[in-house]
């Protein structure tokens, strides 16, 4: 069983003790902290939470829901949502907060609470050190009965959601709908498969063939978009001749696409496409953290404009995209953030502003792919004891490398030459990340490779 605490939020496997495992009483503690934090950061009495499909979501939400009633906090019940749509209605509904109840990418015996402030974005690590103190403190406390909350249910919020992204002036639907796209979508049995569907659908487009969309949290394959847990995908639009294949991770915060021939577009160029639209037609500058392609630099540069790159988290991504006045911003998982509508990652309007992007390149979207800078990285990890000093790990390879030009922002960076290795500890699991970038698939594989292989020799030298 496993209980992590970070600035992604407080995220468990279902299960087993308390303190061990996301369990009932670790679930109130830290809804409690959370709601009380709301009322103090921002005079508010009202918190928005909606949650993903996954089997555990309707416990994990009866506690939410009643342990924020109990601190006399007001509550709009989205029900399934997506997390960018929570964070949109969080604006919305002008409230002093959000849950979002999903482990994200997260196999189905995980759950979470991710953590909103009043602008619909992830707390910083600084309000999320408040937080954990006031969990830890003894100053809970609990409203007497004429105080409690009260719920409001809505689930208007994915058409409203929907709706603001028709709006945006760089989609554009006509030429969505005149493109006549023939798409599959695997949304592993979440909530993307209402919401992906009801988007593409007012996006005009008609052919529309649906695999494990069934909102039941029995998620088919490991939830998380990789290429090996898309194969069910690519031989899907192989079958029907689709033009694509769209993927989502359970919350819909992450996509992917998939090539009429059915091989991967890659996730690391779904923001570089998306930006590429976006810079095309409004100039300014980039971000994306210290583990995506340098693709997305090489398209910003090519259009006169400044990339910058932030540590791995979406917090940090906003933060950086905020002090450099960028129009487009995210994550190489996938993550497309862009502020026209909301500082968040937003699978949905990545769909709808690629597509647009994609109708108006005449071109197949292997074609559009390979008309980006070819680069590869390949992405790996290794599970960590819980008690393990990952600082020290690190300290011992950067010494190794201490030759070598490093940065130590993120975990730890090394390059050589026009390649990268990128090490750093999970926020959201007990693993060490392993992404290393090359302009081919074979050295990118044996540096990774490499790194792998020195990496466990280290563990097996600090373990004994």
């Amino acid at each position: 069983m496993t209980l992590i605490k970070s600035i992604s939020g407080i995220r468990g496997t279902i299960g087993g003790s308390a303190g061990k495992g996301l369990t009932p009483p670790d679930i109130i503690k830290y809804t409690t902290a959370f709601g009380q934090w709301v009322k103090t950061a921002s005079g508010i009495n009202k918190i928005v939470i909606g949650r993903d499909a996954r089997i555990s979501g309707e416990m994990v939400r009866n506690l939410v829901v009643g342990t924020l009633q109990s601190i006399g906090i007001d509550v709009i019940d989205l029900g399934l949502s997506t997390t960018p749509t929570v964070e949109i209605a969080v604006t919305d509904e002008q409230a002093g907060g959000g849950i979002i109840l999903t482990a994200s990418h997260n196999p189905k015996q995980w759950n979470a609470l991710k953590l909103l402030n009043a602008k619909g974005e992830f707390i910083s690590g600084e309000d999320g050190v408040k937080v954990l103190q006031l969990a830890e403190s003894n100053s809970l406390t609990y409203s007497e009965v004429t105080q409690l909350g009260k719920i409001t249910f809505d689930d208007s919020y994915i058409n409203k959601h929907i709706q603001k992204i028709l709006a945006l002036p760089l989609v554009n639907v006509h030429a969505i709908k005149s493109a006549n796209f023939n798409i599959v979508v695997d949304a592993v049995n979440s909530t993307g498969g209402f919401a992906v569907p009801a988007l593409l659908e007012a996006l005009g487009v008609t052919q529309i063939h649906q695999i494990n969309c069934i909102p039941d949290g029995d998620f088919q394959h490991d939830p998380e978009p990789l290429p090996a847990n898309l194969v069910q995908l690519s031989n899907a639009v192989k079958l029907h001749g689709a033009g694509m294949g769209i993927a989502v991770d359970p919350d819909v915060d992450r996509l992917c696409f998939v090539c009429e021939d059915g091989s991967m577009f890659g996730e690391e160029y779904t923001l570089v496409a998306v930006a590429d639209h976006v810079l095309k037609h409004t100039p300014g500058n980039t971000v994306s953290n210290m583990s995506s392609t340098r693709a997305l630099r090489d398209v910003t540069e090519a259009a006169g404009m400044e990339y910058s790159a932030s540590a791995v988290g979406e917090v940090n991504v906003v933060t950086k995209m905020k002090e450099t006045n960028a129009i487009i911003g995210g994550e190489g998982n996938g993550g497309i953030i862009y502020p026209e509508l909301h500082y968040g990652r937003d699978a949905l309007v990545g769909i709808a502003l690629f597509l647009t992007h994609l109708a108006a390149q005449h071109k197949t979207i292997s074609q559009l792919r390979d008309s980006y800078p070819r680069y590869f990285i390949a992405k790996n990890k290794i599970e960590l004891d819980e008690n393990l000093d990952l600082n020290e790990l690190l300290s011992v390879m950067s010494k190794q490398y201490q030759d070598q030009p490093q940065n130590t922002t993120d975990g730890l960076k090394i390059e050589f030459g026009k390649e990268w290795v990128h090490l750093r500890g999970s926020n959201t699991e007990p693993i060490i990340r392993i992404y290393a970038e090359s302009a081919s698939e074979a050295s990118a594989n044996n540096l990774a490779t490499k790194m792998i292989s020195e990496l466990e020799a280290m563990l097996h030298q600090l373990e004994n």
